[in-house]
């Protein structure tokens, strides 16, 4: 029991330390990490150099497919992209394993102890970011040593020592340890920390130490695996590509690379087991990259095959999901799309609502009832994505951009919901069979027209911080309130000269009231704009 208390306390420790240490590594590359995912191409060779730099930087393939999957279910990758990211993640967690073979535990609590005054005491953000993540690099090994000092007696335990041995005679057995124990605590660099504090103890022979690592290779696939549940087709194909790649190289491994990769492991460090792991770990994943990249169309086609079906139609949310948050300058980027992605479908809303209030068309009636339900889906989604996002670790300036968002969904819900509006007076003049006069149908198409134009370049402005727009939108927003009241007059004096019936103007008055406030909207968004350029 003391020998399983110490284990989970070191492990704890050591998941603490790898976490802390992946956020003020993520914290100090900032917006670095959004340049370097916008590099992606369809090259499959980019994406697996990005993979590798990006997991390299966060520590973690399992967080790297984790925001793959994210950024497929939002529609921001594309699965030949996705499956060069996933390649290169293999290859960048190996550092963790070189990382933790160095044995520094000893310098450790003086590590955290150094860190912890410069991050009490700098002023400035990227050097107490740097030093947050040299906290966890320190916790990191302290967890190790725990788990090594845990480990010990263990050596005593002959049934143990054997049942490690069996593993070198019987790889089987050795791979389904590895791949239950990194399963159990879905982390692959947790699984192959225990798997170098056995090595550091002298508890398991490199024999035994290779099948376990292939498990755990294969082990940290289920991570994806279990993330992807309820993402769309293109993330479960990712999720079934990342397990076959590493289904795969394992199987290349045990048949056919093993006795290559233990006589250049034991060249390399001939004496140091931990070391050789670590050296076997970068070995397969490099190597299995080499051997199956060119064959990377092939097996994305086999996923294809095993999840079935077209690419999901998605009518909600597109861009935003909360596997991305754990990068808040991508979440961010996700975050202004999928506001852009509701403004676009409120302007769809708009014009569907025009058109059937002037052609009294029921069918564009009902699609505007529609796209109405959408864009409240939409803002709901959205207001609590936003609230997700502003509690992590965002820069000052990302913040603002949350903040804007927030303000910016909100008139867009609003003029959804004018839309929806002229929709319900269209369905009332078609109900009660009323009409307009010639004149009255030209005026509210003159103003729709102003106000649509409005609308879209307020889209435009936020979209592209465009500055000239949004001052295009104001002026066009006074030449609305301007034509509302004209309108209206006009309207009244038709109704003294009995030009048109009392109950048709009500609805007209109505309309043009919903156009001068979408107007009002429009504007706001455009201030918004204005507003950030002024900052």
């Amino acid at each position: 029991m003391e020998i399983a208390f110490g284990v989970i306390g070191g492990l704890g420790l050591f998941l603490y330390g790898m976490n802390v240490m992946s956020n003020g590594l993520q914290k100090a590359a900032g917006d670095k990490l959004k340049s370097i995912i916008g590099m992606l191409t369809t090259n499959k060779y980019m994406a697996v150099i990005v993979g590798a730099v990006v997991t390299a930087i966060i520590q973690s393939s399992s967080a790297s497919t984790v925001m793959v999957v994210g950024f497929l279910n939002a529609g921001m990758m594309k699965l030949t992209q996705a499956v060069g990211v996933i390649m290169g993640a293999n290859i960048g967690t190996t550092i963790t394993a070189h990382i933790i073979a160095f044995k520094i535990d000893k310098y450790a609590p003086i590590i955290v102890g150094i860190s912890v005054g410069i991050w009490l005491f700098s002023k400035n953000r990227k050097v107490k970011q740097l030093a947050e993540a040299f906290i966890g690099f320190g916790i990191l090994f302290i967890g190790m040593a725990f788990m090594g000092d845990a480990l010990r007696p263990l050596e005593e335990y002959e049934a143990f020592r054997n049942m490690l041995i069996s593993f070198g005679t019987t790889p089987f057995l050795g791979i389904l340890a590895g791949f239950l124990i990194t399963v159990l605590v879905q982390s692959s660099s947790a699984s192959t920390g225990i798997l170098l504090a056995l090595a550091m103890e002298g508890l398991v022979p490199i024999n035994s130490g290779l099948p376990i690592l292939f498990g755990i290779n294969m082990g940290t696939t289920t991570t994806a695996m279990i993330s992807s549940i309820g993402a769309n087709r293109a993330a479960k194909r990712a999720a079934v590509f990342h397990f076959l790649f590493n289904f795969i190289g394992t199987i290349i491994f045990v048949f056919l690379l093993q006795k290559p990769t233990y006589w250049i492991i034991t060249k390399l460090n001939p004496n140091d087991v931990a070391r050789q792991i670590a050296y076997a770990h970068t070995i397969f994943n490099i190597s299995t990259t080499l051997i199956l990249l060119p064959f990377s169309g092939k097996l994305v086609e086999i996923a294809k095959k095993i999840v079935t079906g077209e690419e999901d139609v998605f009518s909600g949310v597109k861009y935003i999901d909360n596997r991305i948050l754990e990068t808040p300058s991508i979440a961010t980027d996700s975050a202004m799309k999928e506001t852009v992605h509701m403004g676009y479908i409120a302007k769809e809303s708009l014009e569907k609502a025009l058109e059937a209030f002037i052609e009294g068309d029921q069918r564009k009636i009902d699609e505007c009832f529609k796209l109405e339900n959408a864009i409240n889906g939409i803002e709901k989604e959205m207001a609590t994505y936003l609230v997700k996002l502003s509690n992590t670790n965002i820069s000052l300036e990302n913040r603002e951009t949350v903040n804007e968002l927030f303000s910016t969904i909100n008139d867009i819900e609003r003029v959804g919901d004018h839309a929806d509006n002229i929709a319900e007076l269209a369905q009332y003049k078609i109900d009660n069979k009323l009409s307009l006069s010639d004149i009255a149908i030209k005026e509210i198409r003159e103003m729709g027209d102003l106000t649509l134009n409005a609308y879209a370049k307020s889209l435009n402005a936020m979209e592209n911080t465009n500055i000239s727009v949004a001052k295009e939108v104001m002026e066009i927003e006074n030449q609305v309130d301007a034509m509302e009241k004209d309108l209206r007059g006009n309207h009244i004096e038709r109704l003294n000269l009995r030009e048109c019936m009392s109950a048709s103007a009500v609805i007209f008055l109505d309309a043009i009231s919903n156009l001068e406030r979408i107007a009002d909207h429009s504007a706001n968004i455009s201030l918004v704009v204005l507003d950030k350029i002024k900052k």
